[in-house]
């Protein structure tokens, strides 16, 4: 089963990108971030992706995730949900059996430091409340933290920064903690440079001076082959991640109705800014 997730900073500005990612790797599970794009707004060619359920929460101009899972694979629509400490179109989850699939898209912070705390405690018993459950979940996005120190270029470390503050490193730990794995360090355990995003000035993505703020966090129990960026790939400030599960399709009972792409919107939010800034 391929996973990938991919904060695309905007779908409209990435159509042909994903479209091209989509046909080149046919994941299984595709978890879009940063859309900033409701469901009317996601150009045709994605908004109903032919072979996909396709899921848009998103506003216009701000914020958003999307969850595409490949009919070849779940053959039902799933139901799609949002937790309770969804706000600003940030969480969009579907389960399917024991599986439990969520793309996230946490705060940034910059403007509203508690309320990046609040939804990351909220995560946190997302996560909590899975493993109670007994079920297997794979949380993939932009979780806007850097778990290590690691995990940003040392020319690019400060002091108490925004997304490398304690709380937030031990609130991903907590998450991670409650039975997942975070696969991207699983496969390069020793690799200091492994990072998702990258400032859009100074060639700093084609020099690779960024931050590891996007994760496939996947249950223990759920056998994994790989998972890496591609760098490369796309024109986003964040590169895609793709990871690989050695596991069957699940089985599960379809929706019971068909159901809405998405609830009616909140009220727009002020737009913040959607990548850790380099102050």
């Amino acid at each position: 089963m391929k996973i990938g997730t991919w904060n695309v900073n905007g779908i409209r500005a990435r159509v042909s990108e994903v479209l091209d990612w989509v046909t080149r790797e046919a994941p299984d599970v595709l978890c879009l971030q940063e859309i900033k794009a409701s469901r009317d707004n996601v150009p045709q060619p994605l908004r109903d992706l032919p072979g996909y359920f396709c899921y848009w929460h998103g506003h216009k101009g701000y914020s958003g995730v999307g969850l595409l899972l490949r009919q070849a694979t779940f053959p039902h629509r799933p139901a799609f949900n949002h937790p309770d400490f969804d706000h600003e179109t940030r969480i969009v989850t579907a389960r399917l059996g024991e599986l439990l699939l969520a793309s996230i898209y946490v705060p940034n912070g910059g403007k509203d430091f508690p309320a990046k705390m609040k939804f990351l405690e909220g995560v946190e018993r997302f996560a909590a409340q899975a493993a109670a459950a007994g079920l297997r979940p794979v949380l993939c996005g932009d979780l806007n933290v850097a778990l290590e120190e690691r995990d940003v270029h040392p020319s690019l470390r400060k002091a108490d920064q925004i997304g490398t503050t304690p709380h937030e490193r031990e609130l991903l730990g907590k998450i991670i903690g409650h039975g997942l794995v975070d696969l991207q360090r699983k496969f390069a355990p020793d690799d200091d440079r492994l990072f998702s995003w990258w400032a859009p000035w100074r060639n700093m993505k084609q020099k690779n001076v960024g931050w590891r703020i996007d994760y496939v966090l996947a249950h223990s129990a759920l056998p994994a082959v790989s998972c890496s960026v591609q760098r490369e790939f796309g024109t986003s400030d964040h590169g895609p991640l793709l990871a690989v599960l050695d596991v069957a399709p699940p089985q599960y009972e379809p929706a019971p109705e068909a159901q809405g792409d998405e609830p009616p919107p909140e009220p727009e939010a002020p737009p913040s800014p959607g990548q850790l800034p380099l102050l």
